[in-house]
């Protein structure tokens, strides 16, 4: 049944890393020499991504996702006391071409046929972006891979989220946003967009200004939520 929040949309815009890709997937192909230190330098290696990328908002010292994500990596991989060059430098190439969820292709190709414009507003770097979303086989599914790098500060600051409003020529709430990211997903209802979030583990809700309008498991419950 439509939700009668999203109405009002005319663009699907979707977050990237843990919303279309499973950041966790480059472990899972490449990280066999982990043993099982493997899931723990995973979610570390994340966690320090995110860290990272708001500290550096903070201070205001902007690299792009490619060096954050590299540092991140560092970061785990010294912490588990993983020394290994090689090891390293295919985990980093493997996050080039994460894989996709798997209803990831069908739905944008719903929304597409239904007249949404599709697009990704991420915090990755441009050839990461472009890199997945070829290796995904998504490139005809999206309408705009926008990254921050045209802004300069990554998200969850305002202008990133304006840069959706001014690139795809519609209004805050004209946007039905999409966020696996909590953190991501509230601060985007809080700037003015139709949020669902995609609350794939079960998480708790977070203790941030403003809520999305809908939450969601997995992105196949979309096209439905929107009255397609």
């Amino acid at each position: 049944m439509a939700h009668p929040e999203f109405s009002t949309a005319k663009a699907c815009v979707f977050d990237a890393y843990g919303t279309l890709f499973d950041v966790h997937s480059a472990v899972g192909r490449g990280g066999k020499a982990l043993g099982d230190k493997a899931a723990a330098v995973s979610e570390l290696w994340r966690l320090k991504q995110l860290e990272y990328t708001w500290l550096r908002a903070i201070t205001g010292a902007h690299v792009d996702f490619w060096q954050v994500t590299g540092d991140a990596l560092d970061y785990a991989l010294e912490t588990h006391g993983v020394s290994d060059a090689a090891l390293r430098d295919r985990l980093m190439e493997l996050y080039l071409t994460l894989d996709a969820y798997p209803e990831v292709p069908d739905t944008l190709s719903t929304l597409r046929d239904a007249g949404y414009q599709t697009a990704i507003l991420s915090n990755g770097a441009p050839k990461m972006l472009q890199s997945a979303v070829d290796s995904a086989g998504l490139s005809d599914r999206l309408d705009q891979v926008l990254s921050v790098e045209e802004v300069g500060i990554f998200k969850p600051h305002d202008s990133i989220y304006q840069l959706a409003v001014d690139r795809l020529g519609v209004a805050a709430g004209e946007i039905c946003f999409l966020s696996s990211n909590g953190w991501d997903a509230f601060s985007a209802a809080r700037f003015g967009f139709k949020v669902a979030w995609i609350n794939r583990f079960e998480k708790a809700e977070e203790r941030i200004p403003e809520k999305p309008q809908a939450a969601i498991s997995t992105l196949d419950e979309l096209p439905p939520l929107l009255g397609v």
